[in-house]
């Protein structure tokens, strides 16, 4: 394995262990052992440990949008399509490598000011983004009242959900597909709360 797929493998790698044990106590021995290659090919890749996890975070903030795209991917009609990608932004957000991961990203949040802006902008302000331009272009509204119907169907969505799954106390999926939303994800809380945000809308 030589070049960018040995670059990758290491990031995969360093991912898993950052996620097992934190920033503090991951350290490039466990990584160059569990990679199968030696600490100065882990160092030829990553001079030091603090470059390595912020290459793992942004592989995991590109691996999030690429899978969850936008609403228009996933339906012609704007109630199906916002309740599954509401949906698939729910199933990957709440599983359990995406907490974790953000878990992680908080804790070092004051060592790396600017990772943790980045990695809150791709999780959250970009998912707004998508679906705030969806809603104002799809219904003719404007750029203030688009932002608002998208923070009340967040707020409805995943309050208290995702704080309670921070502190350990909502279930989380150990697995999800990869490419779209999985066929068995129930979607009915999901489909209740943008029903109730379209319906205050112009043609919806």
């Amino acid at each position: 394995m030589r070049g960018d797929k040995l670059r990758e493998h290491i990031l995969w790698v360093a991912k898993d262990v950052f996620l097992e044990v934190g920033f503090e106590r991951a350290s490039m021995d466990v990584v160059a052992t569990r990679a199968k290659a030696s600490k100065r090919t882990v160092y030829a890749y990553f001079d030091s440990k603090e470059k390595l996890f912020l290459a793992v975070i942004q592989l995991v903030r590109g691996l999030f949008l690429d899978r969850l795209r936008s609403p228009s991917d996933y339906s012609d009609k704007p109630l199906e399509a916002l309740t599954r990608f509401c949906g698939r932004y729910a199933e990957i957000l709440l599983y359990e490598a995406s907490v974790q991961m953000l878990r992680v990203s908080m804790a070092e949040s004051e060592r790396f000011p600017e990772q943790a802006v980045q990695y809150y902008d791709t999780l959250f302000e970009e998912v707004h983004r998508r679906v705030s331009t969806y809603l104002k272009v799809t219904f003719e509204i404007s750029s203030r009242s688009a932002a608002e119907v998208t923070d009340k169907l967040f707020g409805s969505i995943f309050y208290p959900r995702l704080i309670r799954a921070l502190f350990g106390l909502e279930a989380l999926a150990k697995s999800f597909a990869l490419e779209d939303l999985s066929p068995t994800y129930d979607l009915k809380l999901i489909r209740r709360a943008v029903n109730e945000v379209l319906k205050d809308l112009p043609n919806a």
